[in-house]
């Protein structure tokens, strides 16, 4: 199968390069200052073909409960902020899947891990 590359799904890749994790909200917002003709429809559609082809994985939901998209496929864990609703790539897993499957007594633990808490910056602002 032949991938497609179009203006909009380069635009939509080299984004998300640089920011790691975008709704299609924030995808259409950033892309609209370079595509002004760019709809909300055509980011769907993008994002969601880039998806199917492997190019972009699906990250965790916004706070709002939007889809999120990622720009790493390989699989691997997630820091959400329960104030900013931001998100980063963590890699804890190899060392607290062991801790977690003993706490439940064995259980065998799979699929990635997902931890919420407040981010560095929430946190000094929260000080001030």
């Amino acid at each position: 199968m032949t991938t497609r590359q179009t203006k909009y799904s380069k635009a939509v890749t080299d984004f998300l390069e640089k920011h790691d994790h975008a709704t299609n909200s924030q995808i259409l917002e950033y892309l609209h200052e370079i595509y002004p003709e760019l709809s909300a429809t055509t980011v769907h559609r993008v994002t969601a073909r880039l998806c199917e082809q492997n190019i972009l994985a699906i990250a965790p939901p916004s706070s709002d409960g939007s889809m999120r998209y990622d720009y790493k496929t390989k699989p691997h864990d997630h820091f959400i902020c329960n104030s900013c609703g931001g998100i980063r790539d963590i890699d804890v897993a190899e060392s607290l899947i062991p801790l977690v499957s003993k706490a439940l007594g064995g259980c065998k633990i799979s699929g990635n891990l997902l931890i919420h808490g407040s981010c560095e910056t929430c946190i000094l602002n929260s000080n001030k």
